[in-house]
C-alpha cells in the first residue's frame, strides 16, 4: 500500500511518520487481544450450512465487522454470547460471536481476518466440497447417509464413520441403533451437529453424529446398517383438543442405512518396531522440575514426559519410561496419566508419565535417548517420535542432619537430702503397682484362652483380596494350559477388581505396553478366521511383573514422601 503526502517538508515527514508508527507499535503491543475462530466441521457440502465461532478472553477493541465474509459466504445467522466465572479467587470472561454460514462456491476458501476495531482475528480456512448425497434421495421426506474416511484402514488404526439424518418433516420422537462391527472398538465422538442444508434444491434439517472405530483384526469387516424409528407428524392431521391437551397425530416410520465393508490391512512388513502404533500425528515432549545441570545431592528433580497421539486410543500408547539402573542416580516412578480427547478429527490419545531423581554422589549422568516408532496412516511411513540422550549433573554434598540442642530445664537442681538417699533402698509404691498390674495381666490371658473362639467375619477387602487371588490363581492354570478363553474369563474377572474394566481393551489400557500387547494378542487369537495355536506363558509372566511392579511402585511412593518434608 502506497501514501502520497503533497506539499510536506521532508524532516516534518519523518518526524509524523516515525510518531504513527510508534503509536501504532505500541497500541498493537499493549491493547491487543486474542480472537481465535473455530469451525464446527470441516470439510462441507456447497449446499451445507457450517458455524463459524470468534472467541476472545477480553473485550476487544470494538464491535467486529464481518462485510469481508460476503465475498465468499452467505451469512445465514449471527448472535453474541458472553460467559463470566469466579474460580478460585480469580475471575474469567469469555466472548463468543457465532455466524451460520454457507458457501458460495467449491474449494479450499480463506475465511479472512476479521477486525474488531484495532483488534483483529485469527484467518482461517475450509474445505468446500460438492454433493455428496444421491438424487434419488430427494423424493424422500426422511433418510439417512453414512459414509467412512477410509475403507481400507490398517489394523487399530482409527475410522471416522459419519453418520446423517436428512428429513424435511417434523418429528414427534425418534431412536436410532448405534453402529456394530465385530472385533473392534467404537467411541461416540463429539455432540451432534445440526444445519440446513439442500439436496436437488429441496431444503432439509441434518442432524450429524460421528464415531471413531478402531478394527483390531485384519480382514474383511463390515458395519451394519443403522435402523432409525421415528414418529413423524402428520402435516394435515386435525387437532382433536384445544389448548394444553394438543397432540398432533404422527405415524411411525422405519429407515434404515446402508452397510459399509472394511478391507482392514494388517500391519505392514516395513513396520519393524515392537509396539505397532498406527496414528495420524505424535508428539512427545519432556519438561524438568529444575535445573539438571545443578542436581543437589539428596534432592529429588523430577522429569515430565508427555507422549500425544492423534488418530489412536490410550490403549496403544507405550510406556514411556523403563526402571532405571543408573548407578547413584536413584529414580522414583509415579503412576502414569491416560487420558484422551474427542473432537470432529477423531480421538487424541495423552500419556503422561513422571520419575523424580535423586543422585547419591556428585557426578554426570547421562540418561538415554527416548524413541517411540509409529506408523503414519496418512503417508503411510514409518516415523519416529524422539527425545535425544540427555546429560545432567549432580553436585555439592549431603549434608548429616543436625540434633538440636537440648534446652536446660530452668529448674535448679536440689541436693538430695541423706534421709532421701537412705531411702532408695526401700521398696516403693512403685513396686506394688507393678505386681498388681501384672496379676490383672494373667487374668486377662487367662480367660482370653478360656473363652470359645469365634468365627471372623470376612470384610469386603478381604473377600474382594480372595476373588483377586482366585483370579490370579484361574489365570496362571489357563496360561500352563494355552486355554484361551479360560484365560480371558480369568483376566475379565481381574480387570473388574483392580479397573472395574469389563473388557480386554479396557483392562489393556490400565497396563504397561507388554502386557498390553499380550492381551491384546490373546484378544485377536480370539477372534481369528482360522484357528490360530496360543501360548500363554509370556502372557502370565508379564502379569506377575505387573504385580511386582506395582508393588515396588507402593513401597516407593512410601519410601519417597519423607524426602520432600526434609
Amino acid at each position: 500500500m502506497t501514501f502520497f503526502f503533497p506539499n510536506m517538508n521532508a524532516p516534518k515527514f519523518i518526524v509524523n511518520t516515525l510518531c504513527l508508527s510508534l503509536f501504532l507499535l505500541f497500541n498493537q503491543t499493549v491493547s491487543a487481544v486474542e480472537i481465535i475462530a473455530s469451525l464446527d466441521r470441516n470439510p462441507v457440502q456447497i449446499t451445507e450450512s457450517f458455524q463459524l465461532t470468534f472467541t476472545a478472553t477480553e473485550t476487544p477493541d470494538d464491535d467486529p465487522d464481518f462485510s469481508p465474509l460476503n465475498h465468499g459466504f452467505e451469512i445465514l445467522q449471527q448472535s453474541h454470547r458472553s460467559n463470566s466465572s469466579w474460580v478460585n479467587g480469580q475471575s474469567t470472561k469469555t466472548m463468543q460471536w457465532v455466524l451460520s454460514l454457507m458457501a458460495k462456491q467449491t474449494g479450499q476458501i480463506l475465511i479472512p481476518a476479521i477486525a474488531f476495531g484495532d483488534d483483529v482475528s485469527q484467518p482461517a480456512s475450509i474445505k468446500v466440497t460438492s454433493t455428496t448425497v444421491s438424487t434419488q434421495s430427494n423424493d424422500k421426506d426422511l433418510f439417512l447417509d453414512v459414509e467412512v474416511s477410509t475403507e481400507n484402514p490398517y489394523v487399530q488404526s482409527q475410522v471416522i464413520y459419519t453418520l446423517r439424518l436428512y428429513r424435511k418433516v417434523q418429528l414427534a420422537q425418534a431412536s436410532l441403533t448405534e453402529p456394530a462391527i465385530a472385533n473392534a472398538v467404537i467411541e461416540k465422538l463429539t455432540e451432534d451437529k445440526n444445519y440446513d442444508t439442500q439436496v436437488n434444491g429441496v431444503a432439509y434439517v441434518v442432524t450429524e453424529r460421528q464415531y471413531a472405530i478402531f478394527p483390531q483384526k485384519s480382514g474383511v469387516a463390515t458395519i451394519e446398517p443403522l435402523v432409525l424409528t421415528a414418529d413423524i407428524v402428520l402435516s394435515n392431521s386435525r387437532q382433536r383438543f384445544n389448548g394444553f391437551f394438543n397432540r398432533p397425530a404422527t405415524k411411525t416410520k422405519r429407515i434404515s442405512s446402508k452397510a459399509i465393508t472394511l478391507d482392514v490391512l494388517p500391519a505392514p512388513d516395513s513396520f519393524k518396531a515392537n509396539h505397532w502404533i498406527p496414528a495420524e500425528q505424535v508428539h512427545i515432549e519432556e519438561k524438568w522440575s529444575g535445573d539438571i545441570t545443578n542436581m543437589k545431592l539428596g534432592e529429588p528433580l523430577t522429569r515430565t514426559l508427555t507422549l500425544l497421539a492423534q488418530g489412536t486410543t490410550v490403549a496403544q500408547l507405550p510406556e514411556l519410561l523403563g526402571i532405571s539402573k543408573t548407578r547413584h542416580l536413584k529414580t522414583y516412578p509415579d503412576q502414569p496419566i491416560l487420558k484422551e480427547k474427542k473432537s470432529a478429527e477423531g480421538i487424541i490419545a495423552f500419556r503422561e508419565e513422571k520419575i523424580a531423581y535423586i543422585p547419591s554422589k556428585p557426578g554426570s549422568y547421562i540418561l538415554p535417548a527416548i524413541e517411540i516408532p509409529w506408523f503414519n496412516t496418512r503417508t503411510q511411513q514409518m516415523e519416529i517420535a524422539r527425545i535425544p540422550e540427555i546429560s545432567v549433573t549432580a553436585t555439592g554434598s549431603i549434608t548429616n542432619p543436625v540434633a538440636p540442642p537440648e534446652i536446660a530445664s530452668p529448674i535448679p537442681s536440689i541436693p538430695a537430702s541423706p534421709e532421701a538417699i537412705s531411702n532408695r533402698n526401700v521398696p516403693t509404691f512403685w513396686m506394688w503397682f507393678s505386681l498388681f498390674l501384672a496379676s490383672g495381666w494373667l487374668i486377662t490371658l487367662f480367660l482370653f484362652f478360656k473363652k470359645p473362639k469365634t468365627e471372623a467375619k470376612e470384610t469386603p477387602a478381604t473377600s474382594q483380596e480372595k476373588s483377586l487371588k482366585a483370579s490370579l490363581k484361574q489365570l496362571k492354570k489357563a496360561c500352563s494350559s494355552n486355554d484361551q478363553l479360560a484365560a480371558k474369563t480369568a483376566l475379565l474377572t481381574w480387570g473388574k477388581i483392580n479397573y472395574n474394566s469389563h473388557n480386554l481393551a479396557e483392562i489393556a489400557a490400565h497396563c504397561e505396553a507388554s502386557l498390553s500387547d499380550e492381551i491384546y494378542n490373546l484378544n485377536s487369537t480370539l477372534y481369528a478366521k482360522h484357528a490360530v495355536s496360543w501360548q500363554g506363558e509370556a502372557l502370565f509372566q508379564l502379569m506377575t511383573a505387573h504385580k511386582a511392579n506395582t508393588t515396588v511402585s507402593e513401597m516407593c511412593s512410601n519410601e519417597l514422601e519423607p524426602l520432600y518434608k526434609q
